[in-house]
């Protein structure tokens, strides 16, 4: 089944689904806004690029991710639409989305305010699976085939992306152990350009199908559907989602791309283009397999990975500890508030 637009705007009639629509695209620019740091943060902590320039390009990268990758592969957006299952009931599956998205802002708000990392991607999921859970009084609403790929990313965000850091980096330094010193740095320059483009293309890629499948699921509901099992990601919906990511990304201040890329460890142009380039491989993996995974910590461990090269104490344990204390809270905070809030929105409306 494909979607129309003149249906989707007449689908915004209805309120549980104006909602749902204004938080998902929320969510989306937020995401690309604070997410731009990390694809670029490296490229211009070594001053490869400038700041401006930097967030420009990540702006219309993240766009292309959205757009381009949807077409040729949109199984994440397939899982996150088949991960839950909220029942025959489009109405009352439709009020258990909003509060599952609601639940999200909630959390996010609640966390920065005590000062616990968070992750989108990882809110997402925990807020359409405590969702599910209250709509279905069980877990019986939760499709284990399809969420058992989050704890593969998990795994993979992190044991990935420090392989992929660490030997990317050791066959450059291998490759160029006798070259000009001067020279390679010039070229790594121009190659950490490449290297970022292709972390925030992965970066609207991967991110960009997690809230097109949430937005699947609310057209399916208003359509009277209990799943969008059978549903074509339309070229519209593609759009709407890539400019609402490549405009936060444009937005993005000056001030928060140079603290995080002040805060990430300090490299050398090599290291930065490595880091870049095996983050991008480890995001592009995950996302051909339908893994839905955190683009951020996939980055910071191929940093990591990057840096244990020269020495393991390079390793920064802070790191390590945040992603820690991510999934420790994120899962079952998240999930925890979108169960309740998807009973008091069932009782409400």
């Amino acid at each position: 089944m494909t979607l129309s637009f003149s249906n989707f705007i007449s689908s915004l009639s209805n309120p549980a689904m104006l909602l749902t629509v204004i938080l998902t695209l929320g969510v989306i620019f937020v995401n690309g806004w604070t997410d731009a740091p990390n694809a670029i943060a490296t490229t211009v902590t070594t001053r490869a690029m400038h700041t401006r320039s930097a967030i420009i390009m990540s702006a219309i990268f993240n766009f292309l991710g959205v757009l381009v990758m949807t077409r040729i592969n949109s199984s994440v957006a397939e899982t996150i639409s088949n991960m839950v299952d909220f029942g025959g009931d489009a109405h009352a599956s439709m009020i258990a989305l909003s509060a599952a998205l609601f639940s999200i802002v909630v959390y996010s708000v609640g966390a920065s305010i005590f000062g616990i990392p968070t992750s989108e991607s990882h809110s997402l999921i925990a807020g359409l699976t405590g969702a599910a859970i209250a709509i279905q009084g069980g877990t019986k609403g939760i499709n284990w085939d399809e969420w058992v790929k989050v704890l593969y990313g998990l795994v993979l965000s992190l044991v990935l992306g420090f392989i992929l850091g660490w030997l990317v980096c050791k066959l450059v330094i291998l490759i160029c152990h006798d070259m000009d010193r001067r020279k390679t740095n010039v070229f790594f320059s121009k190659a950490q350009i490449f290297g970022a483009a292709a972390m925030s293309f992965m970066h609207g890629a991967q991110d960009g199908q997690k809230f097109i499948g949430v937005l699947l699921l609310g057209m399916a509901f208003v359509n009277g559907q209990a799943s969008a099992g059978n549903m074509i990601i339309p070229t519209w919906l593609m759009m709407l989602c890539s400019i609402t990511m490549g405009v936060g990304t444009s937005v993005g201040g000056e001030k928060i791309i140079k603290s995080v890329g002040m805060d990430m460890v300090k490299l050398e142009k090599y290291q930065a283009f490595s880091s870049d380039v095996s983050g991008a491989i480890s995001i592009l993996l995950s996302t051909l397999y339908g893994i839905p995974i955190s683009t951020t910590h996939a980055k910071t461990s191929a940093i990591m990975g990057v840096g244990a090269v020269k020495r393991l104490s390079a390793i920064n344990l802070d790191v390590v500890k945040d992603m820690v204390i991510t999934w420790i809270f994120t899962f079952p905070g998240c999930g925890i508030i979108a169960y309740l809030m998807a009973k008091l929105f069932l009782m409400l409306f």
